[in-house]
């Protein structure tokens, strides 16, 4: 052990991590307890807990730790951070293990060029109080008064003194045609942008809602939180400790969000609103006019901002135009938006100045745009939804994507709307409405476009988006093609290839927006294409609860329609995503269903994609035999129809769990063959699972120099393709060769960084597999009390996933531990308990070497006379 590294573990500080008292005293403060009450909780001595927490008790007892866990309510992962910390185990000093540099934020949209007044709310909002606790500041008032605009440039003046950055999130709470943003969907985005993995985001709202507080508890950072709804939307979102400044916008005044301040915005002042106009219009454009006629303009647009800068920007728009011959326009528009409810008048004239003056093609764009149900859009897909064509205004009936041409021809209108400030561009080439001008330009489309121009448009844009979000998937996930459905044929421009990735980035929130559209407006084929389409997608992102939602509304709508394969093609990918969550029952039950319908209609590749997914969970679930029949079914049917993908599929899988039955030439022969397989379709994805199977086989035969070749080359594989998965997968391998080998640091090593990434990603059954792995290893290395506290967490893990199979590991790793602490009565309970459940499985062994009948069974007839065995597995 290097010097720096002895004086770090003789500390009681891991090396490369936080100290003890660090941990202990973070976790307290999470759990909003004192010392006196995690002592109460623990049954330890108060001075005890002060002790500890101040690093003047080194080597804490191992009991004491686990009482201390208990106390402060740790999950696995962190009970294992925990014990190390309090062992002195040094922390890997590998690069590919240290954490990545903490992500800095910085979403502010751009500030208003002209604003003006509203001193006396930024005074309030300049004032954040103590820098220590987090300050919420709830601005109210109604639409178009500047809420957004003030929020915005208050953040700017505040942000150099939050360092870690600034998020924006606009809650769409009052968005016409949107529905209110959902907390959960909103967090997963903040967690993302705040560098928290997709795929270790938590489903359930609560678990984003603490992962989020966790994530900003030493972070000193600015959020917004634009267009809420309410106080139930917002609470998830504010942060629980720290430094934090939250600024939330609403229509509705928050008095709900409890320590809030309120501040309410209302119409600007006269002369503010004349200052407002002036700066927007130009001085010279203004230059001689009454003060009363400029008083007379603003008053018609109700001292309202936006309806201001809309009247300013028409003015200077038109150079021939005068105060007094745009007042006198105003004044002609008395048709108010039908949601506002006071002055409303005046919004309205300015919004309908601004339409009129447009060309007839850019009135009809106007109208519409109001249809687009996302946040945003581009002019590909702008050029979808008018119906563009190359020479031509419109097209109406189109259904092919638009050529160059049409996007340069939308790009134009979209310009010149965002010209006369009917559009914002908050990103370069993506285009968006204010809220109000958003409900404007829908009722100008109601009043004006026939219902079925409407649906038309509705119906180009669906294909366009769904097209392009074909070739995107067909161009990342091509060995899946054949399994997506396809639309009626028309001519698509796919992305680019190093573009299809950043293109479903960006219109995933618009794709999930249109599914939602097609569900309420009659489009069925369209949100069974899109569910279809986008699994793979929403699955590799961790984005389930997505996932589910949008499979689930297939469902509904295929029913509805009573069509089969619709039915059948959701209930698979409900299956695949509840396994993924590890929901195994109401994975099997999907699965089961789509068997059935499969069957019934004679849809082979359905029916052999539902015998793999039962297979699977009959697999996890530790019934090895039936998962085995499933797979042969599986492979008979993928043969039959030449259905590479599913045979890959069904190859691994078979050869997999005959592994874990002992059968290891044919395992062999079967991932051999697919290992051949994947690399003649080119699913990288197939080949490294195969690797990795033929690794374990070569594990479990103690065939380490080959099983070396086969973990290391799927490491590389996996990294390279960005395979979470199959990493952990591979390092776990690794692992195990070095423990048995004797290289104690090693396999550390690799079951360190395989807890850290599971842990990163939110994979249960991984932290078991790392946890049972650190187990076994502090067994090795004669470290009894710790691989008891590992083997201890693997097993509540391993009985929360319910996979008997892995429980009974646990309770053979929490034999062994409590046989070398001299326990003979507790190590016969575990051995005992084992075998009984393979018994309730029907199995003699397990996946792991020396869990099994024959070797437990001998292990209990040592206990019993008093010679227990001195190693483990």
């Amino acid at each position: 052990m290097p010097s720096g590294a002895r004086d770090g573990a003789e500390a009681g500080r891991p090396v490369g991590g936080p100290g003890l008292g660090e941990l202990l005293r973070g976790w307290r403060e999470r759990a909003l307890l004192t010392q006196e009450q995690v002592a109460a909780r623990a049954g330890l001595n108060v001075r005890t807990v002060r002790r500890l927490e101040a690093d003047e008790l080194r080597r804490p007892r191992s009991a004491s730790v686990r009482s201390l866990a208990e106390a402060l309510g740790l999950d696995a992962a962190e009970v294992s951070v925990l014990t190390r910390a309090a062992s002195g185990l040094p922390q890997s000093a590998r690069p590919a293990a240290r954490p990545a540099p903490r992500p800095t934020p910085r979403q502010l949209p751009a500030d208003v060029a002209a604003f003006v007044g509203r001193a006396r709310e930024l005074a309030v909002l300049d004032d954040v109080g103590d820098a220590a606790t987090v300050v919420v500041t709830a601005i109210d008032g109604m639409a178009g008064v500047g809420k957004t605009a003030l929020a915005v440039h208050a953040a700017y003046q505040l942000a150099p003194r939050f360092p870690d950055g600034d998020l924006f999130v606009d809650l769409h709470g009052y968005t016409r045609g949107m529905a209110a943003a959902d907390p959960a969907d909103a967090l997963a985005r903040v967690l993302g942008v705040l560098g928290v993995p997709g795929e270790s985001i938590p489903r359930h709202l609560d678990d984003r809602a603490a992962l989020y507080r966790s994530v900003l508890a030493d972070r000193k950072m600015l959020i917004v939180l634009d267009n809420a709804a309410d106080e139930a939307q917002v609470r998830p979102l504010l942060p629980g400790a720290g430094g934090c400044l939250v600024l939330v916008t609403s229509r509705r005044r928050l008095v709900g969000l409890d320590d809030a301040r309120t501040v309410s915005v209302d119409v600007l002042p006269l002369a503010d609103a004349i200052a407002l106009f002036t700066g927007t219009a130009g001085e010279q454009r203004v230059a001689g006019v009454p003060r009363e006629v400029l008083a007379s303009v603003v008053r018609r647009c109700g001292l309202l901002p936006l309806a201001i800068r809309l009247a300013a920007a028409r003015l200077k728009a038109h150079p021939a135009w005068s105060v007094r011959h745009l007042l006198q326009r105003l004044e002609e528009h008395q048709h108010p938006l039908s949601e506002l409810r006071a002055g409303q008048h005046s919004v309205t004239a300015a919004l309908d100045l601004s339409y009129q003056e447009l060309t007839a093609a850019e009135r009809r764009a106007y109208r519409l745009l109001g249809l687009h149900p996302g946040v945003d859009l581009a002019p590909d897909a702008a050029a979808a939804l008018l119906g563009l064509h190359p020479g031509l205004d419109v097209a109406p009936d189109a259904v092919a994507a638009p050529p160059a041409a049409s996007v340069k021809q939308a790009a134009t209108l979209l310009d010149r709307l965002l010209e006369v400030h009917l559009l914002q561009e908050p990103i370069p080439g993506r285009y968006r409405f204010h809220d109000l001008i958003r409900t404007h330009a829908a009722e100008r489309a109601a009043g004006e476009e026939p219902e079925s121009d409407r649906r038309a448009a509705s119906a180009r844009l669906l294909n366009h988006y769904s097209r392009a979000a074909s070739a995107a998937m067909d161009l990342l996930y091509p060995y899946e093609a054949d399994m997506r459905p396809r639309l009626a044929p028309g001519e698509v421009a796919p992305p680019a290839v190093a573009d299809a990735a950043a293109w479903l980035e960006a219109e995933l929130s618009n794709l999930l927006s249109l599914a939602q559209l097609a569900a309420e407006h009659g489009f069925p084929e369209h949100v069974r294409h899109l569910s279809a389409t986008l699994h793979r997608c929403l699955r590799t992102r961790g984005r389930y609860a997505e996932a589910e939602t949008l499979l689930e509304r297939a469902l509904s709508a295929a029913r509805a329609a009573e069509y089969r394969t619709g039915e059948l093609e959701a209930l698979l990918g409900l299956g695949e995503i509840r396994q993924m969550q590890c929901r195994y029952e109401a994975a099997l039950d999907d699965s089961s269903r789509a068997l059935a319908i499969a069957c019934a209609i004679g849809h082979r590749a359905g029916e052999l994609r539902a015998l793999n997914g039962i297979g699977m969970v009959r697999g996890f679930q530790g019934e090895y035999a039936r998962a085995a029949e499933h797979f042969a079914q599986a492979l008979v049917i993928a043969r039959a129809i030449g259905h590479r993908t599913g045979e890959l599929d069904a190859l691994i899988a078979a050869g997999n769990v005959h592994r874990i039955m002992g059968w290891y030439e044919r395992s062999a022969d079967e991932l051999a063959r697919a290992l051949v397989l994947a690399r003649s379709i080119g699913h990288r994805t197939g080949e490294l699972r195969a690797l990795l199977g033929i690794g374990f086989i070569h594990l479990g035969q103690d065939a380490h120099s080959p099983a070396t070749d086969y973990f290391t080359r799927a490491l590389d594989l996996a990294r390279g393709t960005g395979h979470r998965l199959g990493e952990l997968d591979s390092l776990n391998g690794l692992g195990h060769l070095h423990r048995l080998q004797g290289r104690y640091e090693k396999a550390y090593d690799c079951y360190e960084q395989a807890l850290r990434l599971a842990c990163e990603i939110g994979n249960s059954n991984w932290q078991f597999e790392a946890l049972h792995g650190l187990g076994r290893l502090q067994h090795a290395r004669g470290q009894a009390d710790e691989a008891l506290d590992c083997h201890s967490q693997a097993l509540v893990l391993a009985s929360d996933l319910r996979q008997p199979s892995d429980q009974t590991r646990a309770h053979d790793g929490l034999a062994h531990a409590h046989a070398a602490l001299g326990r003979p009565g507790h190590a016969r309970r575990h051995w005992t308990e084992a075998l009984t459940i393979m018994s309730a499985l029907g199995i003699d062994r397990t996946e792991e070497t020396g869990v099994d009948v024959e070797s437990i069974s001998a292990h209990l007839a040592s206990a019993d006379s008093h010679q227990l065995p001195a190693t483990g597995p």
